[in-house]
């Protein structure tokens, strides 16, 4: 049960809070999938899932994408790859169709939402 694709565990997308809630939704875990099958590079997964105590600790959105949503999953993933920008992963992640990607200074939020929301692409 640990091992969600073929470059990505259960464990790496656990709330860090220790709490153990983990609920990475399948189409999350494809997108990334499909983004470390073209870089050819390990994924660093920064902060995967989140319960709602965590994300208030870390300062996390109101209605974060890393929260459990409505059908039992979380949606979002920060990310590093070793040898790209934040904004270079950002261009691969639009083109790989994720819904949401947020540019931050040293790492890139990347989710599955529906309606798409890309800051600093």
């Amino acid at each position: 049960m640990g091992k969600l694709s073929k470059n990505f565990q259960l464990s790496e997308f656990e709330c860090h809070c220790g709490c153990g809630l983990c609920k990475p939704h399948p189409k999350l875990i494809e997108h990334l999938q499909a983004m470390r099958d073209e870089v050819c590079k390990p994924i660093k997964v920064l902060s995967g899932t989140r319960c709602p105590k965590h994300n208030r600790a870390v300062g996390g959105a109101l209605k974060s994408f890393h929260m459990v949503q409505k059908d039992g999953h979380s949606y979002a993933a920060d990310i590093q790859i070793q040898g790209l920008t934040p904004k270079g992963i950002a261009t691969i992640a639009k083109r790989l169709g994720f819904g949401g990607i947020i540019v931050y200074p040293t790492f890139t939020h990347v989710d599955i939402r529906v309606k798409k929301y890309h800051k600093g692409v």
